[in-house]
């Protein structure tokens, strides 16, 4: 089925009210946008308990100290040096017990997670990867680690990516190729998603990087429903036409090409960030150290010869 060289283009041209209205709606959602919490690291949440113990045995330290120094501001304000007391009690025992109760959690179920952050892994990596070949910057060679390497950089190279990414929607094909790749995606993230999103939200130090992950397929599914609206497969034009509104285009009006084209770069060295992020920290659960060991013993050289 032919379609134009812009399907986002094709739509009705709308009145300058309504872009006025698009605009101002896109100004306040950035805004006024609370958005998820998010740190830093995906290990700031099991070092937040440690901090919190840490501090709490310095100040207990220090109360010792101070007491030694000066022992008569602590009888002579007996009430709030037992709410001193008190406190860093309830502090230093919650702290004690997160962090051991989280550390035995994460122990007892440590290699089912690190094979559902592989599948995690494996998810953003076919995002970008994708997205990549899509745009006709995959390295040429061999398949390995030199080329995944290589691929990262091209996602991190903003410019080049960005000039990929006009030149890909400007073909009518390569928009179609692009709408059922995000669709492919989106069902595969779906399914991983659907099953290891209860496991991995049951320990604080995954929930976050699952949000991480549930970010990335919102952002596919929310620009495949833009490619829904405009441009529906041939295999969608069964469905109820006011079914194929965006969510974007509602939320924010008509959305234009280029703004389509910068949230495919987000994308893209989102996943590409995801991937590496996820497989770094699924090698420190389970290091490879340890599935060596589960090996059995091999017999010697000259345990061969004599047998």
């Amino acid at each position: 089925m032919a379609r134009p060289a812009s399907g986002l283009a094709s739509l009705p041209c709308p009145s300058m009210p309504a872009l006025r209205g698009a605009q101002y709606a896109r100004q306040e959602m950035a805004r006024h946008a609370v958005g998820p919490r998010r740190t830093d690291s995906l290990r700031t949440y099991v070092r937040a308990t440690r901090i919190i113990g840490g501090l709490s045995v310095l100040v207990l330290f220090g109360a010792i100290v101070w007491d030694l120094a000066n022992d008569g501001f602590w009888s002579r304000h007996a009430l709030f040096t037992s709410l001193v007391g008190s406190l860093i009690v309830v502090a230093l025992t919650a702290a004690v017990l997160n962090e051991v109760l989280e550390r035995r959690q994460r122990e007892r179920w440590s290699v089912l997670a690190q094979y559902a952050l592989f599948e995690f892994v494996r998810t953003a990596r076919l995002v970008w990867t994708g997205l990549l070949e899509l745009a006709g910057l995959v390295p040429d060679g061999e398949v390995d680690e030199g080329a995944l390497a290589a691929g990262s950089e091209a996602v991190h190279d903003t410019p080049r990516l960005t000039a990929a990414m006009d030149e890909m929607l400007a073909s009518a094909d390569r928009r179609e190729q692009l709408h059922r790749l995000i669709a492919g995606l989106l069902g595969h993230g779906q399914e991983v998603l659907g099953r290891w999103a209860n496991v991995m939200l049951n320990s604080g130090t995954y929930a976050e990087i699952v949000d991480r992950h549930v970010e990335l397929y919102s952002r596919l599914y929310w620009w495949g429903s833009v490619l829904d609206e405009s441009e529906p497969l041939e295999e969608h034009l069964g469905r109820p036409r006011l079914s194929r509104v965006s969510p974007a285009t509602q939320a924010t009006g008509p959305v234009e090409d280029e703004w389509l084209r910068d949230n495919l770069v987000a994308i893209a060295q989102l996943a590409e960030s995801l991937d590496r992020g996820s497989f770094e920290l699924a090698m420190r659960i389970v290091p490879l150290d340890w599935w060596a060991a589960q090996l059995p013993d091999r017999p010697s050289t000259a345990e061969n010869l004599q047998t």
